[in-house]
């Protein structure tokens, strides 16, 4: 006997206006060398990128294309160095 289940289709995850900013932003870091780069270069390449990203974006608010920012001059430091305490536990430094 063939037994036919009603099953939903799954609808594929959107992913919302910020998300596709944010990945927008480190693929253009990745892409452009900004991780390398002098911070005065860093700071006038962000301050171009992150314009044009508010202006595709159109939908984000000022605090989400702040965040945005914070997000990708945080993604171009350095990982901090591991440091180990008294305890033997290892913590960021």
């Amino acid at each position: 006997m063939n037994q036919t289940r009603n099953r939903r289709k799954s609808n594929p995850l959107v992913a919302s206006g910020f998300d596709q900013a944010r990945d927008e932003l480190f693929q253009h870091i990745m892409r452009c060398g900004v991780v390398g780069a002098d911070p005065e270069h860093q700071k006038e390449w962000f301050d171009d990128t992150i314009s044009y990203i508010a202006e595709r974006y159109s939908e984000l608010n000022d605090a989400q294309v702040s965040e945005l920012r914070t997000l990708g001059v945080r993604f171009c430091q350095p990982p901090r160095a591991q440091v180990a305490s008294e305890t033997g536990v290892v913590s960021a430094a």
